[in-house]
């Protein structure tokens, strides 16, 4: 997963990094006639861009191929305490609180949040599926309602959270910390 969002990729006037560049020019994609990936000129300022219309609802890409990791900056969180990298330019969706698509890790899919036209970013919302960020980062996603630090569902509000799709580990540990904060009050 990248850590950014488009509006915060690194101004186009900003030389490339060698580690920007060598990742350009290794990038060979996993799904073509899906989705590619967009190169920035920065490390961290990537995107994944549809090269197709999706209807909203649709499948975007099955979740396929991955293995189980320790919690990092690249993993998504499956369950309360299992993490895989994804092994395929899904990692490259960057995160937005007005996201276009849902990691649904319940049914192993990206699936459209609304209509996409080609050429648009693929986002998700990561405390949809991350408890508490290995990477903490402020947003700079510009949503009207925008979350500002993204850190993980643990330290977002349940009302907040309630607006977006939620992998169901996620439901249950949001549940069990507002039982517990509950019960603390008594």
């Amino acid at each position: 997963m990248s850590t950014t969002t488009t509006a915060s990729a690194a101004p186009a006037e900003l030389a490339p990094t060698v580690a920007a560049a060598r990742n350009a020019a290794a990038y060979k994609p996993t799904h073509p006639a899906l989705f590619k990936v967009v190169f920035g000129k920065q490390d961290f300022s990537s995107k994944l861009v549809t090269t197709r219309a999706f209807a909203k609802g649709e499948v975007v890409a099955k979740i396929e191929g991955t293995t189980f990791a320790k919690k990092r900056y690249t993993t998504v969180q499956v369950g309360k305490d299992s993490h895989i990298e994804l092994n395929s330019d899904l990692v490259y969706m960057n995160h937005s609180c007005n996201p276009s698509a849902s990691m649904d890790t319940d049914q192993m899919a990206v699936v459209a949040t609304r209509d996409l036209a080609a050429g648009d970013e693929l986002t998700f919302f990561y405390p949809s599926s991350e408890w508490d960020m290995d990477q903490p980062f402020d947003c700079w996603c510009g949503a009207p309602l925008c979350i500002k630090r993204v850190q993980g569902a643990k330290h977002i509000p349940a009302d907040v959270l309630s607006r977006y799709w939620v992998a169901s580990h996620i439901k249950a540990l949001k549940d069990e910390q507002v039982k517990a904060e509950q019960a603390a009050r008594k």
